[in-house]
């Protein structure tokens, strides 16, 4: 039987000699930071997802931090998101001062789930709530007509995290495909550049609208409120050094060595992304063959597959036997609710029965665009050899 010689981790990033080659020019070049490559990164990924404007940070949860602050979250506002998430989705707003509310998820999905999100509007006066941040969880593309047209109904503002989805894509009612991140349903989407993502940047972050307002607003607030543009300007041009710190900003900036990769990178984003739904695809025909394994929204449309989500009766059990065989499997996520920190601002277990009965189940496999067949093939024979010795799994 075919054993790897490396561990196979859920997610792993992929560096070409052309990457290699994109970040060495740059160090060659008279700008390491604040320089061409940013903006160049910025117009070429937002053409990618369908949106008029990209803004370049340091990181995923930057782009959600500014966002927050580019809608005006302030103390004691209400914002609802899904328990289902890495924490920042929820953390951008307390950062800002605001209050966070957990709608359960779609089982079936993984998804927030937009009628349990429309109950809890429902039962509070119009204007309790300020926001929205759905998530499009593992790389299923939220319904955001559907979550436009509810927060028009409640006046909310919409961001979309999509870290886990470039490329991505739901469709709507007319049978159009709409593009994760195109700026035409949310104020504004946010995507992540950690290596285990679609594209990686070492670390980074982007932000998406068609607001030239916001955007601007935006590229202000990455650069500690600083404004050196002379169309800007709240004073009169002194001279070519001058520059104003119209806000509180922040440090958010991305180098443009991380951007010299990140458009390398999203030179092949799309050959990613047809691989990983080849690997999805392949997973999908041997798992609903196998009794005790749940895919979590097999073969749906538009998927970018950032994850491929199993779930197990006996989750701790798999996950352990996966480690001895070399394969480094990870669960997607600790609901934030059940967090310590969240935990202390009153939530508690039993909130959100959807989420936590999803959380003792799941897990995540390798999925990467370098995962060979082969290697595969004896994930999901491990995977299999679990169930076949413990049943009841």
């Amino acid at each position: 039987m075919f054993t790897p010689t490396h561990p196979l981790p859920y997610g792993r990033q992929h560096i070409t000699d052309d990457d290699v080659a994109a970040v060495v020019e740059t160090l060659h070049s008279d700008f390491l930071t604040q320089g061409p490559r940013v903006a160049e990164f910025e117009e070429k990924f937002a053409a990618y997802v369908g949106a008029r404007y990209a803004v370049a940070v340091s990181n995923g949860t930057a782009a959600l931090h500014l966002c927050a602050l580019a809608l005006g979250v302030q103390p004691g506002q209400r914002v609802i998101t899904t328990p289902i998430t890495f924490a920042a989705s929820a953390n951008c707003v307390r950062y800002c001062g605001g209050e966070v509310h957990f709608a359960d998820i779609d089982p079936a999905t993984g998804l927030l789930d937009l009628a349990a999100v429309r109950r809890l509007l429902e039962a509070h006066p119009r204007g309790y709530f300020t926001g929205l941040i759905p998530v499009d969880f593992a790389g299923l593309a939220v319904d955001m007509e559907a979550a436009r047209a509810l927060a028009d109904e409640h006046g909310l503002w919409l961001i979309e995290d999509a870290c886990h989805a470039p490329g991505g894509f739901f469709v709507d009612s007319q049978g159009q495909e709409r593009r994760c991140g195109s700026g035409q349903l949310a104020e504004l989407a946010i995507f992540s550049f950690h290596p285990v993502k679609h594209i990686a940047t070492g670390e980074g972050g982007m932000i998406t609208t068609n607001d030239e307002a916001m955007a601007r607003h935006l590229r202000r607030l990455r650069t500690h409120g600083i404004e050196r543009d002379a169309t800007g300007l709240l004073r009169q041009d002194e001279g070519g050094w001058y520059m104003e710190m119209q806000e509180l900003g922040y440090n958010y900036r991305i180098s443009d060595l991380n951007c010299a990769l990140g458009l390398s990178q999203l030179a092949r984003a799309e050959a990613g992304l047809a691989r990983r739904r080849q690997l999805a695809a392949a997973y999908d025909a041997a798992f609903t063959a196998t009794p005790g394994v749940q895919v979590l929204a097999p073969g749906r449309a538009g998927h970018a597959y950032h994850l491929y989500v199993i779930e197990v009766a006996n989750r701790r059990g798999l996950y352990e036997f996966l480690r001895t065989k070399n394969i480094l499997t990870q669960v997607h996520y600790v609901p934030v609710h059940r967090m310590p920190y969240y935990e202390r601002l009153g939530w508690e277990f039993g909130d959100f029965p959807h989420a936590e009965a999803y959380y003792s189940r799941c897990l995540s496999l390798p999925l990467y665009p370098t995962l060979t067949d082969e290697e595969q093939q004896y994930v999901v024979a491990c995977v299999q050899e679990f169930l076949a010795h413990n049943p009841t799994a």
